[in-house]
């Protein structure tokens, strides 16, 4: 029976998350039929850099990231700089990908689906943009915000085929920690949340749940166990 093993962290620093993370890349190495989610937020908050990112993207001073408590640290996900705190759900799947069709395009498409499917459940229309624009995550145009927004960073890492990292959701984020840096790189949209297109704090409880519900019928788990 395939098990999709879940692991509630709640607020949590990005350094022992990211050591738990790598953790559970050798259990799955030595395990294959092992998987696992992490779900954590962020706490203190913190930017991290991913392989394509570069310090001119952090536009806030390190000594004034550390008066508002915000930790940097550099990251072996693909993409560039973002931001995570409290508030973001922030999913960490490890699983061997050539269990689930041994793509990275492929898992970060099921991702992208996941996300979207539960921001469908709570009624935010989200579409994901088209591959040739190259940008990956979740998008929302829905009102009472015109313009489009991206409402969820999706970031992976893939080691010897067991993937790693993954996404941020904005669920009740802090949105002003986000004009700390240039969001994934883009500078010509912005960031917005589930609190703020549904105009009040959301349930991240209930949001952790429909996710981890979709994730996963997404890749065929029979079951699920929650720690």
């Amino acid at each position: 029976m395939s098990v999709l093993n879940v692991k509630h962290l709640g607020p949590a620093a990005y350094g022992p998350v990211l050591a738990r993370q790598t953790e559970l890349v050798g259990r799955v190495l030595e395990r294959p039929e092992e998987a696992y989610l992490l779900l954590v937020e962020h706490d203190p908050p913190v930017i991290t850099l991913g392989r394509r990112g570069g310090e001119a993207d952090v536009l806030a001073s390190r000594e004034r990231l550390a008066e508002l408590g915000v930790e940097v640290h550099e990251s072996s996900r693909g993409g560039e700089v973002t931001y995570h705190g409290p508030g973001q759900l922030v999913g960490y799947p490890i699983l061997h990908l050539d269990r689930h069709g041994r793509t990275v395009r492929g898992h970060v498409k099921n991702i992208e689906q996941v996300l979207i499917d539960t921001l469908d459940e709570f009624g935010i229309p989200a579409h994901r943009k088209d591959p040739a624009e190259e940008l990956t995550g979740v998008w929302t145009g829905s009102q009472p915000h015109s313009g489009e927004a991206k409402i969820a960073a999706i970031g992976v890492a893939v080691r010897r085929w067991v993937s790693y990292h993954g996404w941020a959701l904005n669920v009740n984020t802090d949105l002003s920690h986000f004009d700390l840096i240039v969001p994934c790189g883009i500078r010509d949209k912005g960031v917005t949340s589930m609190a703020r297109q549904l105009g009040g704090e959301q349930d991240i409880a209930a949001v952790a749940d429909t996710l981890v519900r979709r994730f996963a019928a997404m890749y065929r788990f029979e079951s699920v166990a929650d720690e």
